[in-house]
Order: structure tokens, then C-alpha cells, then sequence
């Protein structure tokens, strides 16, 4: 399972009980649940904000944040009024290459 995170502080926190909850599962119920990773999402690379939350996410859960950082554009709102995903509405887009890196590092072995 992949774990979207947008860059936010109250984001950070409800992130870090869905941990404590997935750990429970895991013991209890189904220890073959994985979390794959955590993808930070609607990153604005010019507020503080965002770039101390990333920091956070990295500092508390390591090797489990992947490397791509799905930052924030107006291309997103529009994918969902036409009812596209953003690899066809705007392919040449900045977060159409970010879900493509996305994939590829996913896929990675």
C-alpha cells in the first residue's frame, strides 16, 4: 500500500496514527500487510512549510518516503473536472513526469 501525504502538519500527524494502527493489524490480524511507502503530495517547495514537513516525514519514517515528491499544480483540479488522470489531460505536465517517476520507482526491484 502506497501512503499519500500531503505536506501539511496536521497531514504529518494523522499519518503517524495510521501507523500505529497498521502495526496493530499487522500484529494482530494480518502481518503480510505492507506499507510500500509514503508519497509526499501538494508540495510547494517555496513555503517553509512544506519543505519542514518533508523534512519530518523523512526524519520519522526513513527509507519508507520514496524519493518522488508529487508537488502542488492547478493541473490536478483541472484533471478532475475533465474526469482524466493527469497522464492523458496533461501529459507534458510537471505532475504527469512526477507520477511516471512515480511508477518507475515503484516498479524498481
Amino acid at each position: 500500500m502506497i501512503i499519500p501525504l500531503e505536506c501539511e502538519f496536521f497531514a504529518l500527524r494523522g499519518v503517524a496514527l495510521l501507523m500505529d494502527t497498521i502495526y496493530r493489524v499487522q500484529e494482530r490480524i494480518n502481518p503480510r500487510l505492507e506499507v510500500e511507502g509514503i508519497l509526499a503530495t501538494m508540495y510547494d517547495s517555496r513555503t517553509l512549510h512544506s519543505r519542514e514537513v518533508l523534512a519530518r516525514v523523512v526524519e520519522a519514517f526513513g527509507d519508507k518516503v520514496f524519493h518522488t515528491v508529487i508537488a502542488r499544480t492547478v493541473r490536478f483540479p483541472e484533471t478532475t473536472v475533465a474526469g482524466e488522470p493527469i497522464t492523458t489531460y496533461a501529459s507534458s505536465s510537471a505532475g504527469a513526469a512526477a507520477y511516471r517517476q512515480l511508477a518507475r520507482e515503484v516498479l524498481a526491484p
